[in-house]
């Protein structure tokens, strides 16, 4: 059998390169770490992660707790080596970060059907099945080279710069309606009013909000594309007003007439059940958006599935692009995983480089296809990644936003996650995963 060429040896990588592995599939694995770093790496060593409690929470009442479970239950190597080096942080999986990637790097160097390839790889193989997780700082050669690759697809971002999304059931709609500017074709739009005093002490804690610092890879360049919110707002106070803001076509159902702000919410999956805050592209650190944010009367309650971003990112339009199994639609024998994909952080990650190895290790064996429902976590994200109707995509964590509700009403949100959670495990339990 011809071996399975994989492109980069972080947890996306690393994890495809396992499965296929285990299933007796040869793999030739490239990294161009150590002769080539960025300023994001420091270490030699494969899976390298940015800090000891990466990994976030293990409860599964919690999305990406879920995500980790059902990753074991496939036989992680990411897992397995997180869970031998792990250390106490209450409820989060924190683990020693050096030796987490020392065990990752040593499983994958003595696997007999892993061959590593140390070096940059600027192109990608012309033959032969490929799973390319180059990750999110994927080196210029590569960028340009899958860009000419699939120039139709017009995919590659280089910089990240993203509204908060929140969760529909989080948002108070007693304090918001449906409803389109002028009431122009369907009702879009949430539309979250504000008073002259609730928007005049917004605009008074945005201005003056923290910042996220910028990394050492990352320029003043990379915001030029789209201005924050913050920045907007700190141009003058009626700037926001004339802008997002404006209230202008848009009467409160309530009193009949236009309020002095409103903030609208765009729907952001099919489901209807993820909105985005539609211009509030920010730099704000995460616990100032949470704080600021929930001053909008409509949000106070609100529950976000991602915080706004602006910061240096390559990834790819993928539902242009990719099919749920990963793979490129219009040239299969090609698949990507990790955060080029669209998915966010570590575990996401390794969720995409899992299911791209075990669907493809299906393929070569001439086996039918695994097909994650999108009840489970590691289906829903390949879903989401691949769902042609999300038009203004943007990376995404797991989330239970992305999974279908129960259908019946469950007293409580960490009651309602866990069973989700359970149903999950449950239709996990159902599938051939050998």
């Amino acid at each position: 059998m011809e071996p399975v060429i994989v492109i980069g040896a972080g947890l996306a990588g690393c994890e495809a390169a396992w499965q296929l592995a285990r299933r007796g599939i040869p793999v030739i694995l490239h990294e161009m770490k150590p002769q080539k770093m960025t300023p994001a790496h420091h270490s030699p060593e494969f899976g390298e992660l940015v800090c000891s409690n990466s990994l976030r929470s293990d409860q599964l009442e919690n999305a990406v707790g879920l995500l980790k479970e059902e990753l074991r239950r496939c036989g992680s190597l990411i897992m397995a080596c997180a869970d031998e080096h792990r250390v106490e942080a209450g409820g989060a999986l924190a683990v020693d970060r050096h030796a987490f990637s020392q065990a990752i790097t040593e499983k994958i160097k003595s696997h007999p059907n892993i061959t590593v390839v140390e070096g940059e790889v600027t192109s990608i193989p012309e033959e032969g099945h490929v799973i390319v997780a180059s990750g999110p700082l994927t080196s210029d050669a590569l960028a340009q080279a899958i860009e000419k690759e699939f120039p139709q697809n017009g995919y590659l971002h280089f910089y990240d710069a993203a509204a908060p999304l929140v969760t529909f059931e989080s948002i108070d709609m007693e304090s918001a309606w449906f409803a389109s500017r002028y009431d122009r074709g369907t009702p879009d739009y949430i539309n979250c009013p504000m008073t002259e005093e609730e928007y005049t002490a917004f605009w008074q804690e945005l201005t003056t909000a923290q910042e996220a610092e910028v990394h050492g890879f990352e320029d003043s360049g990379v915001f030029e594309g789209c201005m924050p919110v913050e920045v907007m707002a700190r141009r003058g106070k009626d700037t926001l007003c004339y802008g997002p803001l404006k209230p202008v076509g848009l009467r409160d159902p309530k009193t009949g007439r236009e309020p002095f702000a409103v903030v609208q919410l765009r729907k952001d999956n099919a489901q209807g059940s993820i909105y985005n805050i539609v211009g509030f592209q920010t730099h704000l650190k995460w616990p100032e958006q949470k704080r600021v944010f929930s001053m909008i009367p409509a949000l106070k309650q609100a529950e976000y599935v991602r915080y706004g971003v602006m910061h240096r990112n390559t990834f790819l339009d993928s539902p242009r692009l990719l099919d749920r199994f990963y793979r490129v639609r219009s040239c299969p024998r090609v698949r990507f995983a990790g955060q080029i994909t669209g998915v966010e952080g570590y575990v996401e990650s390794t969720a995409s480089g899992c299911l791209a190895a075990m669907e493809l290790a299906r393929e070569l064996e001439g086996r039918e296809p695994i097909c994650f429902p999108r009840e489970t976590a590691i289906g829903a994200l390949a879903l989401y990644i691949s769902d042609e109707s999300v038009v203004h995509f943007q990376p995404m964590n797991i989330n239970f936003g992305l999974i279908p509700p129960l259908g019946y009403r469950v007293k409580g949100k960490r009651n309602k996650n866990a069973q989700l959670s359970q149903r999950a495990l449950e239709a996990l339990d159902q599938l051939d995963l050998t």
